[in-house]
């Protein structure tokens, strides 16, 4: 069962430009050197009524749907996540080519699935995504299924455009 090891604080200072530097690629019209494993999401400020822009790594993708998975990995409390439950309509721009979509947050179970699929697949990045998070793992998919079920909310975003 993963533990709670330390609340996360979310980046600040340094670490918060690091973590922002990739929305600079997609500005400079570089976002294909990113390639097909990350997106940068457009959503609008639940409070501020702004655009805001955040660069994620797509977790997976649902062939049958078309929609990309993303995971929040502070958990609910991403600003990113809290405003696209206040406005699910957002923009998607992957490598060159940007799309309208809407976003819609997903259940526990469903998290928990995607998270336990994510860890088989990139094990060592669900690790640190643990980490970052503040979770001890045992590195087993029933850990992985209770961080996404209990700790990292996932979302579907579904392009409205082709």
């Amino acid at each position: 069962m993963p533990r709670l090891v330390r609340t996360p604080a979310s980046p600040s200072g340094f670490r918060r430009a690091v973590v922002r530097a990739p929305i600079r690629l997609y500005h400079w019209h570089l976002g294909w050197a990113l390639g097909k494993r990350f997106l940068l999401l457009t959503h609008t400020g639940r409070s501020s009524g702004q655009q805001r822009q955040v660069v994620l790594e797509i977790a997976g993708r649902d062939r049958a749907t078309g929609a990309y998975h993303l995971a929040s990995g502070f958990g609910p409390r991403s600003q990113w996540y809290r405003n696209i439950l206040a406005d699910p309509h957002v923009t998607i721009q992957i490598g060159k080519h940007r799309s309208t979509a809407l976003a819609q947050p997903l259940g526990p179970e469903e998290s928990g699935r995607l998270m336990a699929a994510y860890a088989k697949r990139h094990p060592r990045l669900a690790r640190q995504l643990a980490a970052l998070c503040g979770l001890s793992v045992d590195g087993s998919e029933q850990d992985y299924y209770a961080v996404g079920r209990d700790h990292i909310p996932f979302v579907a975003v579904y392009p409205t455009q082709p």
